[in-house]
Formats: C-alpha cells, sequence, structure tokens
C-alpha cells in the first residue's frame, strides 16, 4: 500500500499529521505524495475536497478515507482519537471501497476553440455578483427555459446536502447517478417565468447553460473559484469516473444525513 497524506493547517490537524506519519513509518507503510493508492485527509470536509483535486487524476485507481479534528463531516469517517484503529485499517485492507458519483463540467468560451474540463465532487455553481444573470438553459439540445436571477447550482447526489439542499434542493441518495439543477433567486413575474424548482436529470441526459451576458460571471467548482471567463457556455453531466472512498467503517448515507441535520442519535 503506498499512502498520501493532506491535512489542513490548524493546529490540531498538524499534531496529528505529524503522529500519523511517524506511526505508519514504525509499520513500515509506504509514504507516496505522487502516486498513492490511498489518500487520507486530516481535517474536515475542506481538506477531503482539496485532496480530491490534488488527486483526480488518479480516480481510477485512489481511494480516499478522510480523518476529521472538528464536527463529523459527510465524507470523514473517523474521529482524530481513533487514529490508531485507522492505522490497524490500513495494515488489514482488502481494497474495499464505496464509490460515488461525480459532475462533469465542460466551459465552452467565445472567440475560442478551446475547453476546459473539470470534476466536481459537490457542485459547480454560476452566478453573477453584480445585476441579474440571463442565461438559456437547455436539457439535452432542447430549450428549456430562459432564467433569470442570482445564479444556478448543478449538485452531485452528495453534494444535494450542500448549496443544492440550502436553495430547496432535494437530498439524493448516492446510489442515483443523477444531477441536480437548483435556481438561486430566480426572477418570476407576469413577464419572466422559471421553473422555479429543482431539477434532477437522469445520467443519460445533460444540461446546457449559454450566458446571455459573458461580463461579471463567477464559476465555482466545490471549493475552486473561476473569475473573469469569457464564456459560451457550460455542459453539465453525470461524469464517467467515480470517487471511492476505502470502506473500513463508512457510515450508511442517510446516517449521516440524520446525524448533520436532525441529530436525533445525539439526543437519545
Amino acid at each position: 500500500m503506498k499512502v498520501a497524506l493532506v491535512n489542513n493547517h490548524t493546529a490540531e490537524s498538524i499534531k496529528l499529521a505529524e503522529e500519523f506519519l511517524s506511526k505508519i513509518k514504525a509499520k513500515g507503510i509506504q509514504l507516496d505524495d505522487e502516486n498513492p493508492n490511498l489518500v487520507v485527509t486530516i481535517g474536515g470536509d475542506g481538506t477531503l475536497l482539496s485532496a480530491f483535486h490534488k488527486y483526480q487524476h488518479l480516480l481510477s485507481t485512489v481511494r480516499f478515507v478522510g480523518v476529521h479534528t472538528g464536527h463529523l463531516g459527510f465524507y470523514t469517517d473517523w474521529r482524530d482519537y481513533e487514529i490508531d484503529d485507522l492505522i490497524e485499517s490500513l495494515e488489514h485492507d482488502r481494497g474495499e471501497s464505496v464509490s460515488y458519483p461525480l459532475l462533469d463540467i465542460r466551459i465552452d468560451y467565445r472567440d475560442s476553440d478551446q475547453s476546459d474540463r473539470l470534476i466536481a465532487l459537490n457542485e459547480a455553481v454560476l452566478k453573477k455578483v453584480d445585476g441579474t444573470m440571463v442565461c438559456e438553459v437547455f436539457v439535452k439540445d432542447e430549450l428549456f427555459e430562459t432564467f433569470r436571477g442570482d445564479g444556478l447550482c448543478v449538485a452531485t447526489p452528495t453534494g444535494s446536502t450542500g448549496i443544492s439542499k440550502s436553495l430547496g434542493g432535494a437530498v439524493i441518495h448516492p446510489r442515483t447517478e443523477a444531477i441536480q439543477l437548483t435556481e438561486m433567486a430566480s426572477v418570476n413575474n407576469r413577464v419572466y417565468r422559471t421553473l422555479s424548482s429543482p431539477m434532477i436529470i437522469a445520467k443519460d441526459e445533460w444540461i446546457v447553460v449559454k450566458p446571455i451576458e459573458e461580463h461579471g460571471l463567477i464559476v465555482t467548482v466545490d471549493h475552486l473559484t473561476f473569475r473573469d471567463k469569457h464564456i459560451e457556455k457550460l455542459v453539465y453531466r453525470v461524469a464517467n469516473e467515480k470517487v471511492h472512498f476505502a470502506r473500513y467503517r463508512h457510515m450508511h448515507f442517510w446516517n449521516r444525513v440524520e446525524n448533520a441535520f436532525i441529530g436525533i442519535a445525539n439526543k437519545r
């Protein structure tokens, strides 16, 4: 096994990372930051997102496992005081994993033949900070609506518990290979109309968004932000790739949702 470690820069995470590295070295587990087959993150969901994008070129061969040093996250299964149990699991690793769907984003630019392809673990957001964003929304190749509002969010099933949920989107189980489009403060009156409801798009379909005005747009992909791009259109679909998490002790998705938003188990 070749292990890479990614941690945030809080004092607690740095201390735990040093302890983890010392203990896996003593166990003879190989550390490989360039070509790992297992990536351990110490911090929170943001740390795991950073690790995901750092190693997304290895998605077909790498698995992730997260240790959280704060509150329980959606991607972090281990607590900081369980580091010895995690290392024992690494020693007895059988290669088991659980896989989640991802979001594929293609960005085409005006007056350019080049495109960017990005992958999101959580969501991608297109928004305009100053003024109303106007864009045409297509499902596959058919015009569905002309959107006016603050922005649009397209989320994966696991990302459905983030920005999408705050916008009124559904929480989607990750075995459902789909993406979800939610609106941000859409304009709806007697003149302008949008669906004003989340849309769940099947794996064999895709969403195309064509901004009418290219200036002042911001694109975010998970924690990454892109500004001042002359965007002609964005194409969203379920990615061919998946993210794989080491299944040593992987929490059931609905238990994770309940723990994060309801907390009944903690009140018993």
